[in-house]
């Protein structure tokens, strides 16, 4: 058995190891996450769709837009690829309502 507090070979590998299961477990969050999101949205959409709302509120996807760069911020995440993200999460969205709408 090698030893990984004098090989450093070792040491790099237990570090990857653990690293990569912090990401999975993070990848795991992020997905069920999303997943719960979504059904918030769908809800949002289905509430929307009744009362012939728009799909999209553009003032409010403004201002989240501006929330979610102060958040990326202060967690250390580059701003533009957290703004990136949710106009993403957000253009889904927009295609589930116009869905409802159908």
């Amino acid at each position: 058995m090698t030893d990984t507090t004098t090989d450093p070979v070792a040491r790099a590998a237990a570090l990857l190891k653990g690293h990569r299961e912090s990401i999975d477990r993070l990848d795991a969050i992020l997905v069920y996450t999303l997943g719960e999101r979504f059904k918030h949205t769908q809800a949002v959409g289905q509430l929307k769709a009744t009362h012939d709302l728009p799909p999209s509120d553009p003032t409010r996807e403004a201002t989240q837009i501006a929330r979610l760069e102060e958040l990326a911020k202060e967690a250390d995440l580059d701003p533009e690829f957290a703004k990136a993200f949710l106009n993403f999460i957000i253009d889904e969205v927009i295609r589930h309502h116009k869905k409802h709408k159908e």
